[in-house]
């Protein structure tokens, strides 16, 4: 028979583990740690002696006390100690939740993105929050956003449906960058959620004018059944891996394909996808499974 004070004692053990765990999950875990996620591939088709270091960054989602002006900076300087060949960025540098204790200006986070260097350069898309958080973009129907303004300062290259044709030991690749899937806040129409984006995969695709490989950059992984083959490797963010993953598993995701590009790397019909777990949060503050990452990706060298 189980006695007065052994539930007692249980009750406080599961209690303080709850505390600890909370804890863990709201202090440490999403503004305390930064792994590199690494992986190497070669996609089919990649030309033969093509070697490329991919260092990808994905949603910032920029506020403090969370992603501050300090730990931007740090999340730079682990970035450029990868020595990627080029460094990518996939969306969302705005703040994604009210969990706030102060606003951090688009000016601010992108003079620390400014910092970043590599060989080939820093490369950058939008995501839906950088849309969301410009009034004047949704109430206009139009771009530019101040994200897109405040990467354009710090002297990043911005995607918007557009391909630009890079070169590494005399070989040659082509990076795409597709417009937000969900660029306009979603609304109801004829008893319909709607959501509206400025993406344009044909017109994007269309852009690249050779056979050297492809490397798309796209905000949302939803994209992906209909990337055709000749696409390369497709890179994303969004999801943060759920935010809470347990065993490989995450219970919510930000994605109409639930748990199907919720993380990791993917392959289907022989076709690459990689989605990051981000960096910042969206929507609560909290993390479990998924720490902050930076993805680092070796392309021809499996």
């Amino acid at each position: 028979m189980i006695s007065r004070r052994s539930l007692l004692k249980g009750g406080l053990a599961s209690l303080l583990a709850g505390v600890g765990l909370a804890g863990y999950a709201f202090g440490i875990e999403p503004h305390v740690r930064l792994k590199v996620a690494r992986y190497r591939l070669t996609p089919r088709a990649w030309p033969a002696g093509l070697r490329l270091r991919i260092a990808a960054l994905a949603d910032l989602h920029a506020c403090e006390p969370w992603v501050g002006v300090r730990r931007i900076g740090a999340i730079v300087e682990r970035a450029n100690s990868l020595k990627a060949d080029v460094i990518l960025l996939l969306g969302d540098y705005v703040a994604g939740h009210r969990w706030v204790t102060g606003v951090v200006p688009a000016d601010a986070w992108g003079r620390e993105l400014s910092r970043l260097s590599a060989p080939l350069g820093v490369h950058a898309v939008l995501g839906n929050h950088d849309w969301w958080a410009d009034r004047t973009a949704q109430t206009e129907g139009h771009g530019p956003t101040f994200a897109r303004r405040a990467l354009e300062t710090a002297g990043i290259r911005v995607y918007e449906n557009d391909a630009a044709r890079l070169d590494k030991d005399r070989q040659g690749f082509w990076l795409a960058g597709l417009g937000d899937q969900l660029a306009f806040l979603p609304r109801v129409r004829w008893g319909r959620r709607e959501t509206i984006g400025v993406d344009d995969l044909p017109g994007t695709l269309a852009k690249v004018t050779d056979d050297a490989p492809v490397i798309l950059l796209a905000h949302e992984p939803d994209i992906f059944p209909k990337v055709p083959q000749r696409v390369a490797l497709t890179l994303s963010g969004h999801t943060h891996g759920g935010q809470v993953r347990i065993l490989g598993y995450s219970p919510v995701v930000r994605s109409r394909y639930a748990n199907r590009y919720a993380y990791g790397h993917i392959v289907e019909d022989g076709r690459n996808l990689i989605v990051s777990g981000g960096l910042g949060c969206a929507i609560f503050p909290v993390r479990i499974g998924v720490p902050p990452e930076i993805v680092l990706i070796d392309v021809g060298s499996a």
